[in-house]
């Protein structure tokens, strides 16, 4: 089967149906597919098979191929997938050819490294807005930005369609502070505090937490050291050839 060219916009009739019911495990790896193509983009790359970008994914090529096919987008037999069409499908999807704006609540030392990261206007963000509720950081520059009180939020978000939140305050501060988002009109929340946040239905929030990623990784480390101390592991293994080699 070939991928679906008909219509020049992803959203067009023949192109991408109006929107696909799309299961949560393929949301979540569309972004991974998204890297990968731009980096194949960058170096010139205009198809690509899908063994190749489900090796540049992560993932293996017959999950990558049925989370494409909820998309329409099925490739070319022997040609594979055209990246620029691609990329239009998946950013089409994951609603990035709006620009979006997103505000920044809390400025630390995290809220700084996030407002400064110039990867988010490469992948269709704006951040319009820096907030703090710190007297001492209101109305410093980050970025070319002035950090406002968060008691502006409700004004700035309505004059800039805010729909997206970011949380990089204190732990004790983050439900406050998601309770103004959403009072504000925010209903989408990347929350960068620890802990779990109360919001309404309508409300989606994403949360990360970089300790518990370490707690995970600390558990594959221990794993792994008691899978090499049992009898038959790896250090019962090795001390075997060194009794041999004696």
């Amino acid at each position: 089967m070939s991928q679906q060219r008909q219509g020049s916009t992803p959203g067009d009739a023949g192109g991408v149906p109006a929107f696909p019911d799309l299961p949560e495990a393929t949301i979540a790896r569309l972004p991974e597919y998204l890297r990968a193509l731009h980096h194949l983009a960058e170096t010139g790359a205009e198809t690509v098979s899908s063994e190749g970008l489900a090796a540049a994914a992560g993932v293996n090529s017959a999950k990558l191929r049925k989370d494409l096919s909820h998309l329409g987008s099925y490739g070319t037999r022997g040609v594979g997938y055209d990246v620029a069409l691609l990329v239009d499908q998946i950013e089409y999807i994951l609603g990035l050819d709006k620009n979006r704006a997103v505000c920044l609540v809390g400025v630390g030392n995290l809220g700084h490294a996030l407002a400064g990261y110039a990867g988010f206007a490469s992948r269709g963000f704006r951040v319009v807005a820096l907030f703090d509720a710190d007297p001492n950081k209101v109305g410093e520059r980050i970025n070319g930005l002035t950090v406002r009180h968060i008691d502006e939020l409700s004004e700035v978000a309505a004059a800039e369609s805010l729909a997206i939140g970011v949380i990089a305050t204190p732990p004790g501060s983050a439900q406050a502070v998601a309770d103004v988002l959403v009072a504000a009109g925010v209903t989408s929340i990347l929350n960068f505090a620890p802990g779990v946040l109360s919001v309404p239905p309508n409300v989606d929030v994403r949360k990360v937490d970089l300790a518990i990623e370490l707690q995970i990784l600390s558990f594959h480390e221990h794993r792994k050291a008691s899978l090499t101390a049992l009898p038959g592991g790896r250090s019962a293994a090795a001390g075997n050839q060194e009794a041999v080699g004696s």
